[in-house]
């Protein structure tokens, strides 16, 4: 047929371009030029030319016998002409018709005019700490509204519309409202008739699937990805998975994390801190114990031979800490936190044996004339936090009952007198 076999090139690229597999199926390759597409249309900020190349790859893609040449010769192959032409249509009009005659569910190409863009939706995920560290993945299952496929977001049978004759077309009304003499608020807010759309569908064209409203409800499963590292606050954002509406780009669907309260590890950035209570002998005469860690491991904790510890001292342990975002074989530090509890009292026995082996007080030697003349106290415990509330509290009431006490309305008195 050609009297020579074409030389074979690079069939691999559009595949590429659309991020799928060489065996993907029809339904694959839609799913995944949707995605790219509205990701990159330019009137959501995108790369005017990776829109124009992801057009391209799925238009070759999409036809069948397009496809069977360009997997078997490669690009070259279409570009001299063996697919029945290789020159590239309109990529608008691709996306347009890809979306049941217009981008995004209207009419007409969106050169030259500005797409109204849909809300973003905002969810809060809550997450562990342990998710954070280790890494999880979450399925969500969200309802939203999608272009009703009977009519393609005409809201018809016939796919006509007439012009809303409550707000003449402007999806507005004004409202006028008498607050006094010579004072009247004026008001604008959607049209009650066409919902705000400016169009008017007769009861008898109506779409039968979506009645009129040009959307459906649809259900959906979305699976959160939440990598290791990642921080309180941060956003998982899924690109043009919001509700659909007819001559308007989708808005995305972001998750934002929300870390809750871990009862033993406290995040500061890529560092843990671990409380921990030692007794007075293990801050004395050595401690071990085991960190059972986020992700479960165990980790055995101990002081050196005769190492003190001190109340209020810090250690820290290399590594351990959280997991690097996008780099999770780097790791922070983990700090202990340890706090020393000591016993209410001590026999005097005990007294004398820790006094044998600890180092000796500083002594202090008064003379009987000096220990004479020293008045003898007496001290006992006390809640410091407690006893200031008490105080102010007493103070309050004092200055309070001050004023009760003072006079009123005296001269009032002194001049009746008079």
């Amino acid at each position: 047929m050609f009297g020579r076999a074409p030389k074979k090139s690079d069939n691999t690229k559009y595949y590429q371009v659309l991020g799928v597999q060489q065996n993907a199926t029809p339904d694959e390759l839609k799913k995944a030029y949707r995605k790219a597409a509205i990701k990159n249309h330019p009137d959501k900020g995108g790369d005017p030319e990776k829109f124009k190349e992801l057009a391209h790859a799925y238009e070759v893609l999409s036809d069948p016998d397009k496809r069977k040449i360009y997997d078997e010769y490669g690009e070259d192959a279409l570009k001299e002409g063996m697919g029945g032409g290789g020159g590239m249509h309109d990529p608008f009009d691709i996306f347009s018709s890809f979306f049941g005659g217009s981008p995004f569910g209207g009419g007409g190409s969106s050169r030259g005019r500005r797409q109204r863009r849909g809300e973003d939706v905002i969810h809060p995920l809550k997450v562990s700490l342990e998710d954070l560290y280790g890494g999880t993945t979450k399925k969500l299952s969200l309802s939203r509204n999608v272009i009703c496929s009977k009519c393609s977001g005409k809201g018809s049978k016939s796919g006509a519309s007439m012009t809303c004759g409550g707000c003449q077309g402007t999806g507005m009304k004004v409202s006028i409202r008498q607050l006094g003499p010579s004072m009247i608020q004026q008001m604008q807010h959607p049209c009650n008739e066409c919902k705000g759309t400016g169009e008017s569908i007769s009861d008898k064209d109506r779409c039968p699937q979506c009645k009129g409203d040009k959307v459906v409800p649809e259900k959906k499963v979305l699976e959160v990805v939440v990598d290791k590292g990642m921080q309180n606050g941060q956003k998982v954002t899924f690109t043009g998975e919001a509700d659909e509406a007819p001559d308007t780009v989708t808005g995305d669907i972001v998750f934002v994390l929300q870390q809750k309260e871990h009862p033993k590890f406290k995040r500061k950035g890529q560092d843990l801190f671990y409380e921990h209570t030692l007794s007075l002998t293990e801050a004395l005469c050595g401690f071990r114990f085991v960190l059972t860690h986020l992700d479960g491991r165990q980790l055995l904790i101990k002081s050196n031979p005769g190492e003190v510890i001190k109340p209020d001292q810090f250690k820290a342990v290399d590594d351990e800490g959280m997991p690097i975002y996008q780099r999770p074989f780097m790791k922070g530090k983990l700090y202990i936190h340890f706090s020393v509890e000591f016993p209410e009292s001590l026999s005097l026995d005990q007294v004398a044996a820790l006094e044998a082996v600890l180092p000796p007080k500083p002594s202090m030697q008064l003379s009987e004339m000096e220990l004479d003349e020293c008045e003898e106290t007496t001290m006992h415990s006390v809640n410091i936090e407690e006893e200031m509330k008490r105080k102010q509290a007493q103070a309050q009431q004092e200055a309070y009952d001050e004023d009760d006490d003072e006079p009123h309305g005296g001269q009032r008195v002194q001049c009746a007198q008079q």
